[in-house]
């Protein structure tokens, strides 16, 4: 890419990752070979201090011989340990004749010949005294638990950029994200005020060119104390070879950086900066970037506590963005597996998509699709015309057919469709046959928006200023400059072109078996159903209604035949209707125990401390007057489903507090234990207990180890407890002790551990 005739490229070739040269804030030693006996091949110019002889003499000197006394027994100690690790690893701290107190590191790599180089660095610790690991860590403590309290993406975005700002003293820091195109823009912001606000605003991938970003992807860390640095270089041991490049730096703490960013940093107005990277799934995501107004240097271990915040804030927006990414993959997977069904009794096959034209459009969040098949074309939504469609549908033939086109801004392609771009600016279309030119489209409308970029991008580098025209410079504007983009649709997501190809294979191979699998399932289901509904009304019609007319006759013949019955008679026309309410509270409760065995599980995030919280207000008018103990415990959120799982809580937490109800106070405690493959569960409280030997009768329906007359009950309760855990792959057991109380538990699998939901387990 040129302009003019500066060539924009040249700092994406630039081998920055091998200068052959550092800052000056400190030392670089390099040793072929990781033993005592290892020589010095090269040092910085001003590696003296750490030297036993004149840097001249020391080259080529082993490294007992070469290095300070004090140095070398540390060093020597440090090899001996183990392999030298590829990212820098402190040694110690030492105090070295007229250069002050030092921080050594140490890390190695393999030179052209593939030969293990040992690369020392000291790092000047001068007024750092307060920010070494010891100072450090209650302040890097407080953060993190900070960043732990929060869930919301820009609430950790936020207080990321806090937290560094407060453990590094830099007058800014930004969190910068990269888009597809790698351009960046600011996501947060913390500053004091002396540095201009760059929040919101857009950089251009320019800014860091392609082998700058792989170096951030690599080494998590780089610090610039003094943008007006002079560079020191690396003094090699002759004979070098020729053509043999200069030490690889990629992993250094004061690797030199490009004349270039130094530039850029002066336009920018900063003297010294920090950047910390923010990986996810091993990818760029975006990064912790600190400027200075004035020159600024930070200790190892200050670096080492923010790539920590760093660490902690990938893994909490990776878990954000992975749990929306797979909801949507699994809503789209639901849509597919309902327009696969409606394709298996359609005829033809393919009108299955359009008779559901709703499914069809929330599969790729669209606002039109059309169907082209045996060249028949049926719209759906707001689309271009059936002519333009068909038009379009003839150039991606022409394209060499492919199996699956996605874009954002089809008249960037296709210049015909500016005619039609407020329809249909984005396109996802997949072929869905071999033989004919025969597509699914899905289209989006254009999307005008504004973009506030740091700066003009469409100026990035400009001559030096020398007037040679020789160099090249960063560009010295970083004044907000506003672009309107036109032309674009909202991109297509990686699930909405995964599910689009899904559908697509199963159109072009299996569809048809698929498909007829899915009706008989579907006539299964419907059947199932339909008996479970006769089930329903068989229960309700001939054994509800009776005993309502028992208790109905019972107690009209108490009211007009009163005066002619004993009291026995009485009595007993009592037992009547106590026994008959209880046989329809017995009917009604079998009858939900039942269909728990029989309803689909809806899996989703619990947060089971507001399930607990929940159920104990629903419960709430079963303590009122009483005096209880509530000792509830952090709880996690776990994958359930939310009526099942408030079932368990509510049966369990009912229970605690009907048996307790002799105790002044009641003590009810909710915990639970994390294990490897599964979490525990428990409910302790202090009432009547039972007695061990019968705990496997428990969770049996209609098991009940009290009188009735001392707590009320049927039995069926613990039951629906252990079918609803046992739904879940889980497990359900109790522990007690006469008058000592009680403690019941259950577990649910972790990701990836759960059992087949087996529904008639216990049937």
């Amino acid at each position: 890419m040129t302009v003019g005739d500066l060539d924009l490229d040249a700092c994406s070739r630039e081998p920055i990752h091998r200068p052959g040269s550092i800052q000056p804030h400190g030392m670089l030693l390099a040793f072929s070979g990781s033993d005592a006996g290892a020589p010095l091949i090269q040092a910085s110019a001003n590696a003296a201090p750490a030297l036993s002889l004149p840097l001249a003499q020391a080259l080529g000197q082993p490294l007992e011989r070469a290095l300070h006394p004090q140095i070398a027994t540390a060093v020597r100690s440090f090899l001996a340990a183990g392999p030298v690790p590829s990212r820098p690893v402190p040694v110690i701290l030492t105090e070295l004749p007229g250069a002050g107190r030092h921080q050594l590191l140490a890390h190695a790599v393999d030179d052209a010949a593939g030969d293990r180089v040992v690369i020392l660095e000291l790092e000047r610790l001068d007024g750092l005294e307060t920010d070494l690991l010891d100072h450090v860590y209650p302040r890097m403590r407080e953060a993190l638990e900070r960043l732990d309290a929060l869930n919301a993406p820009t609430d950790l975005l936020s207080c990321a950029a806090q937290e560094v700002r407060a453990l590094t003293g830099f007058d800014r820091v930004l969190i910068y994200r990269f888009d597809a195109d790698w351009h960046g823009t600011v996501v947060a912001e913390d500053g004091n005020g002396r540095l201009p606000s760059y929040m919101d605003l857009r950089f251009p991938a320019s800014d860091i060119p392609t082998q700058a970003r792989e170096l951030y992807r690599l080494n998590r860390q780089r610090l610039i104390p003094d943008a007006g640095y002079a560079p020191v270089p690396l003094v090699a041991l002759p004979p070098v070879a020729e053509g043999a490049p200069p030490l690889d730096l990629s992993f250094s703490v004061l690797r030199s950086v490009s004349p270039v960013h130094v530039q850029y940093m002066r336009n920018m107005e900063t003297a010294s900066s920090m950047s910390v990277s923010i990986l996810l799934h091993g990818a760029l995501w975006g990064l912790v970037s600190c400027h200075h107004h004035e020159p600024k240097a930070v200790s190892y271990a200050v670096r080492s506590a923010c790539d920590l915040i760093a660490q902690i804030l990938s893994v909490r927006i990776a878990a954000v963005e992975d749990r929306r990414d797979a909801e949507h993959r699994i809503a789209l997977q639901a849509i597919q597996a309902r327009l696969l069904a409606a394709m298996a009794q359609a005829d033809p096959f393919i009108a299955g998509l359009t008779e559901h034209p709703d499914d069809l459009l929330r599969f790729a969040n669209a606002s039109g699709a059309a169907v082209v098949f045996e060249r028949r074309c049926t719209l759906v939504g707001d689309t271009p015309t059936e002519e333009q469609v068909r038009g379009l549908v003839d150039w991606l033939a022409a394209q060499g057919e492919p199996e699956q086109f996605e874009t954002d801004s089809l008249p960037a392609l296709y210049p015909a469709a500016a005619d039609f771009e407020g329809k249909a600016a984005g396109l996802l279309a997949i072929a869905v046959s071999k033989l004919h030119a025969s597509y699914v489209l899905w289209f989006r409308p254009e999307v005008v928006r504004t973009v506030r970029w740091g700066g003009d991008p469409r100026k990035p580098l400009a001559r030096d200023g020398r007037g040679q025209g020789q160099g090249l410079s960063p560009r010295a504007s970083f004044e907000t400059w506003k672009e309107t983009v036109r032309h674009r649709a909202l991109p297509w997501t990686a699930a909405e072109r995964d599910t689009a190809a899904a559908l697509r294979h199963a159109v072009i191979g299996i569809v048809l078996r698929k498909a007829e699998e899915l009706a008989a399932l579907s006539r299964e289901l419907a059947r199932s159903n339909k008996e479970l509904e006769s089930f329903s009304y068989s229960v309700s019609h001939d054994l509800r209604a009776p005993f309502r007319h028992i208790v109905g006759y019972a107690e009209l013949l108490q009211e007009l035949e009163s005066d002619r019955l004993s009291d026995t008679g009485k009595r007993y026309l009592n037992v009547i209707v106590d026994a008959a309410n209880s046989a329809g509270t017995l009917v009604d409760n079998l009858l939900h125990f039942s269909q728990m065995g029989r309803s689909e599980l809806t899996p989703v995030s619990v947060d089971m401390n507001t399930l607990v919280a929940e159920v104990r207000e629903t419960l709430a008018p079963d303590t009122a007057g009483r005096a209880i103990e509530w000792d509830i415990a952090p709880l996690p959120t776990v994958r359930g489903d939310p009526v099942m799982m408030r079932l368990v809580l509510q049966n369990l937490l009912s229970n605690a507090i009907k048996y307790s109800r002799n105790r002044e106070p009641a003590r009810i405690a909710v915990g639970c234990e994390d294990r490897p493959t599964e979490t525990i569960f428990f409910v302790r409280d202090n009432g009547v207990g039972f007695n061990q030997a019968y705990e496997k009768k428990l969770f049996g329906v209609f098991q009940r180890l009290h009188r009735n007359e001392e707590f009320e009950g049927i039995g069926i309760g613990l039951a629906n407890v252990r079918r609803a855990v046992d739904r879940h792959g889980g497990r359900t057991w109790a522990d007690g002790r006469l008058d000592k109380g009680a403690i019941f538990y259950f577990t649910l699998p972790k990701a990836g551990t759960a059992k087949p939901d087996l529904r008639d387990l216990d049937e």
